[in-house]
């Protein structure tokens, strides 16, 4: 999660950017979260879970990266 926070774009002050950004953000941890489970998680339906969110989250970014790309914005945080 402070790998998540610390990784986070600064804010714009567009609404809208700093809405899609801050969601891609916390997508991406979700993936990363839900990947552990995959690969250590023993429970049948916390896996099932994760690949489901995985499964909605990469959709998620696909869709985020392509409005960002439209409107002319990066997806990647700020250096």
């Amino acid at each position: 999660m402070n790998t998540m926070m610390e990784a986070m774009p600064a804010f714009t002050g567009d609404a809208d950017i700093d809405f899609m950004k801050q969601m891609r953000g916390h997508h991406v941890a979700a993936v990363s979260v839900a990947r552990v489970e995959l690969a250590q998680g023993k429970d049948a339906q916390a896996r099932d879970l994760a690949q489901e969110v995985i499964t909605a989250q990469e959709r998620e970014i696909t869709l985020i990266d392509a409005w960002l790309a439209q409107k002319g914005a990066s997806a990647a945080p700020a250096a």
